[in-house]
């Protein structure tokens, strides 16, 4: 058989085994925007099965932080500042900094992390991965150079208000265009690092889901697309619309192209499916425009999309940290450019593990 004949057959293969199988993921999508003019647009959705609690935060420089995992925990002040979208106030899951990178949290079932052995490398809680690269890096490159010397283990514990471990994967973007995935597959780190890295969704393990996107990259997206919420299909959609739209320079344009592709990829309000728990709502998406730095957040159960100016943020040393209240399921209504209505606030306090604990 041909070798490229067998390989198309092979990911096709896969690709209705994932069909036909129970995907046990909650369904949330990153893509990466490659427009001309060096525009770049990262958009997410956070599909959850219950109120995430999300509120944004303004968070400005010289914030020490700990790795909130024990004695051993690691230590770092905020180089920069950045906005953030929490989930349940105890973890960065979403957000910008100051420099124009990007980072967000996704769920991978298939996630295994390190054994945490508290008298070497320092512990760094899961709910506090994002934040350290924000506050640490300026680019993707950066965040990867030193992610690559495994500075620190990932310690995870349960999710809030459950009985499992939180396990997650980190994407990463800049106002370059470069992208990284970071995953902890069996215990070892592994980083995808290139701008050919635009779509980040859940299960698979993602390499897996490139092998998989290379059968739909062949059919072509205008003849076909898989169109269920599941994690393989959200992918290959997400991948075809991404590079289908319009490159254009009109900021308007691409934003709204940008936020048509999440929103196609999103979960539909209130779906169940009975067979499959895991298959969630998406509660809201946000909007990285890295060019103009501009942060957008869009709630399903509002009829606003608002945005923050981050250029207008005082992020300075000694500035205080704000709190733009959301409310519940995220139904506060915002209007336009919202960093004047963040009022100040005292910082949240990342979760992590109790001094008895270990994982």
């Amino acid at each position: 058989m041909h070798s490229t004949l067998r390989s198309v057959l092979s990911c096709f293969v896969a690709a209705t085994t994932l069909v036909s199988l129970p995907v046990a993921s909650f369904a949330c999508t990153r893509v990466v925007y490659l427009g001309d003019n060096n525009d770049v647009i990262t958009a997410r959705s956070m599909d959850w099965k219950l109120d995430v609690a999300t509120n944004l935060y303004i968070l400005p420089r010289g914030i020490a932080r700990t790795g909130e995992a024990g004695p051993n925990s690691l230590k770092w002040t905020a180089k920069y500042g950045s906005v953030v979208a929490t989930g349940y106030d105890v973890s960065t899951t979403d957000g910008m900094n100051e420099k124009g990178l990007a980072a967000e949290l996704l769920w991978l079932v298939e996630s295994q992390y390190p054994a945490y052995d508290r008298n070497s490398k320092p512990g760094l809680t899961i709910a506090a991965w994002a934040q350290y690269v924000l506050d640490n890096f300026a680019t993707v490159s950066e965040a990867v150079a030193a992610l690559e010397k495994q500075p620190f283990t990932v310690v995870s514990d349960n999710v809030p208000g459950e009985q499992r471990l939180a396990t997650l994967h980190l994407s990463m973007s800049d106002a370059t265009g470069d992208s990284a995935i970071v995953e902890y597959i069996n215990g070892r780190q592994i980083i995808h690092h290139g701008r050919q890295y635009q779509v980040m969704t859940n299960s698979p393990t993602f390499d897996e889901q490139l092998a998989l996107n290379e059968y739909w990259k062949r059919i072509g997206g205008t003849s076909w697309l898989p169109g269920t919420n599941r994690s393989a299909d959200r992918f290959a959609r997400a991948s075809f619309y991404i590079n289908a739209i319009p490159k254009s320079e009109d900021p308007v344009v691409a934003l709204a192209s940008v936020f048509s592709v999440i929103r196609n990829v999103s979960v539909p309000f209130g779906i169940t499916t009975p067979d499959e728990p895991n298959i969630s709502s998406t509660r809201w998406r946000t909007v990285v425009d890295h060019k103009r730095m501009l942060y957008f957040f869009e709630s399903a159960l509002t009829p606003n999309t608002f945005w923050v100016d981050l250029k207008k943020v005082d992020f300075s040393t000694g500035a205080p940290v704000k709190r733009l209240d959301l409310g519940k399921d995220q139904r506060n209504t915002f209007n336009g450019e919202v960093s004047a209505d963040f009022q100040p606030a005292a910082p949240f306090k990342f979760l992590g593990l109790d001094a008895d604990k270990s994982h």
